[in-house]
């Protein structure tokens, strides 16, 4: 039995959007993540690279601490942002670093 994958959506958007929570919890995180074709560890380092390299950093808190569960190490992590500044963009990499020294404690 695989590990459950723990959803923000019904916290952050259960009373507006039921249905939006459903999709989340149901079709994204209980049927596309579970797919064995790529395993989780490869489905964060993805995710991770499409979020970084379109800028939408609200959404790598989460992703990054999950991409932790999933077995990707910090140095990993950090590694993939150093190389996705050279495709992505320097800016999107270094926000993205910043989000990385505070989700791992770096930051202090």
């Amino acid at each position: 039995m695989h590990r459950r994958i723990p959803s923000t959506a019904r916290t952050s958007f259960g009373a507006t959007a039921p249905a939006f929570v459903r999709y989340t919890e149901e079709v994204l995180f209980g049927d596309v993540w579970r797919r064995e074709t790529l395993s989780l560890r490869d489905r964060s380092l993805i995710t991770l690279s499409a979020l970084v390299s379109a800028g939408l950093t609200d959404q790598l808190p989460y992703h990054m601490r999950l991409a932790s569960e999933d077995g990707l190490t910090e140095e990993e992590l950090a590694e993939a942002v150093t190389h996705l500044a050279f495709y992505a963009g320097w800016p999107r990499a270094a926000s993205a670093l910043d989000i990385a020294k505070t989700v791992f404690g770096r930051d202090k």
